[in-house]
């Protein structure tokens, strides 16, 4: 009997693989209305979320999801190897990019008001394939963020409990590779407390090399890789369903935390450097152990107590946007659809948090924070350059009612403009020729497109405003700014898009096409059944008028 139906199961599967070319054809570049992802698509998940959450519930969520994530674990590695005492100009060229790339996640949550973040945004706009890549991109990056700050809070607790070696609570295991052979058994244990809490509820500069001994390179190089410290205001778009009043409250929450945060991280990175000299910064534990290093001993143990709660926090919001992601994901039928279930009394993705929660312990138990760190940022900038297109698309397409081949032409423009300016400041050594004519021409694209192509928004609801600057400005900086990573993370990233793409090829797109085809079928009976109810009540009318 088991034969016979792992034999039937086998076939239609491998039917469905000789589909693969008409099904890719069909639902790649199928997009939703935001009416059906409001409503349709929510009610697949069984339960509603509960919308309990208000603006400053949303300020404090964001500032909380991103302030553990900067200061207490990128700020003194990238201080140490990359920037030096100018690693707070690197947070305020962050900081830039992320309040361009905030304001378009804020249009996109206030007219979609669902959980599922830049997924729900990109499928709404480009379709379900490039919807799909980003939200794993995200999840991915969410995973192994939250592992590198979870281990970040051992060594931040080692401190405060008068360790004055940031390792002491790990162990080491010698037949691992390095950089996966500490393991850290504290670290597993706050993602798994944390993953069960979240299933009930949700509510000095004059020092060596001078101020940039690494240059203007180290500087952009450096605001590349904290740019992740950002992901936090991401956490708090995908709580766009648990959000009374979301059409005022998001805007409010999400920019006015990334506001919030960029001055935090830059006064306590400047504040970091003047206390010991760069090249004296702890990679691990960093503001504690500066102020041991000054002789402050207590003062180290206090802020290592401090950090770990901070960093506790960081945790909190960011697990909670990581499983509000693949709940998302799992009601589009591109993962299993378990994964898309709400508990009915906690009002919250139960399967997701707890899937989810189980990644993040397993990575955080092996893998150390500059393995993961570039691969993190590189996601991070490419989904929010994949939103700013769509934020553009949208307005201009699906709003201005402008020609779709247009636009696109000028988004490819912009980006291939913003790819020369980038590789003319990275391959060449600052070509100026390059610098200049590729910058010019940024800017005469914008210029000529915002002449050409006026935006006619007329929603009450909030907007970018002065478009198409804003979102054009942060499709530049991302794509700036990823070209300053190291080619491995390139290389680690093209691996990891191989791998996602497969999924797609081998169960997402299929799991998507059957879903479909029964909501149709669905549809086409219900079609049936009212045509039929409307022909015998004519056909009853007509008998009354006869008699």
């Amino acid at each position: 009997m088991a034969t016979a139906v792992s034999s039937t199961f086998l076939r239609r599967y491998l039917y469905s693989l000789s589909q693969t070319p008409h099904r890719l054809r069909k639902r790649m570049l199928a997009t939703w209305t935001p009416d059906q992802e409001l409503n349709q698509v929510r009610q697949r998940s069984g339960a509603d979320m509960k919308r309990k959450l208000k603006w400053f519930d949303l300020v404090a969520l964001g500032v909380g999801g991103m302030l553990g994530v900067g200061v207490f674990v990128t700020t003194g590695p990238v201080a140490l190897h990359v920037t030096g005492p100018a690693v707070f100009l690197s947070y305020i060229i962050a900081g830039i990019s992320a309040l361009l790339s905030s304001l378009c996640y804020t249009e996109f949550s206030v007219h979609v008001s669902a959980a599922g973040g830049a997924f729900s945004y990109l499928r709404l706009t480009f379709g379900e394939f490039v919807g799909y890549f980003a939200g794993a991109n995200i999840i991915m990056e969410y995973v192994l963020s939250n592992a590198a700050v979870a281990r970040s809070f051992t060594e931040y607790l080692c401190v405060a409990f008068g360790e004055s070696e940031p390792n002491a609570w790990r162990v080491e295991v010698h037949g691992l590779l390095k950089g996966y052979n500490m393991l850290d058994f504290p670290a597993v244990g706050l993602i798994l407390l944390l993953t069960l809490c979240l299933c009930h509820s949700a509510k000095n500069l004059v020092k060596p090399g001078g101020l940039a001994p690494f240059g203007v390179k180290g500087v952009l190089d450096g605001a590349a890789i904290v740019y992740f410290s950002y992901i936090g205001y991401d956490s708090a778009s995908t709580l766009a369903e648990e959000i009374q009043n979301p059409t005022k409250s998001l805007p409010i929450g999400i920019v006015g935390s990334v506001i919030i945060t960029s001055a935090l991280y830059c006064l306590m990175a400047l504040s970091l450097s003047l206390m010991v000299p760069y090249n004296q910064i702890s990679e691990k534990a960093a503001f504690s152990i500066a102020f041991q290093r000054l002789g402050w001993k207590w003062a180290g143990n206090l802020i290592g107590g401090g950090a770990s709660l901070g960093i506790v926090a960081s945790l909190l919001v960011a697990m909670l946007g990581q499983a509000r992601y693949l709940c998302a994901i799992g009601r589009a039928r591109l993962v299993p659809f378990w994964l898309a279930k709400v508990h009915p009394k906690t009002g919250t993705p139960l399967n997701a948090t707890l899937f989810l929660g189980l990644c993040t312990a397993s990575i955080a138990l092996f893998t150390e924070l500059y393995i993961v760190i570039e691969m993190i940022s590189i996601g991070t900038l490419m989904v929010f350059y994949l939103v700013a297109n769509a934020t553009i698309y949208r307005r201009y397409v699906m709003v201005s009612k402008h020609p779709p081949s247009r636009i696109l032409l000028f988004l490819l423009l912009l980006s291939c403009s913003a790819i020369g300016f980038s590789l003319s400041w990275k391959l060449n050594q600052q070509w100026w020729p390059g610098l200049l004519f590729f910058g010019a021409s940024t800017i005469s694209i914008i210029a000529f497109f915002h002449y050409k192509f006026p935006s006619q928004d007329t929603s009450e609801a909030w907007s970018v405003p002065y478009m198409p600057w804003p979102a054009a400005t942060s499709i530049f900086l991302n794509v700036f700014l990823m070209t300053t990573l190291r080619m491995l993370s390139f290389q680690r990233f093209a691996i990891w898009s191989c791998l996602i793409t497969l999924f797609y090829v081998v169960y997402g797109v299929h799991s998507t096409y059957k879903a479909e085809e029964i909501i149709m079928e669905v549809n086409n009976r219900v079609g049936e059944v009212t045509n039929n109810v409307n022909s015998t009540v004519q056909q009853s009318k007509l008998d009354i008028q006869v008699l």
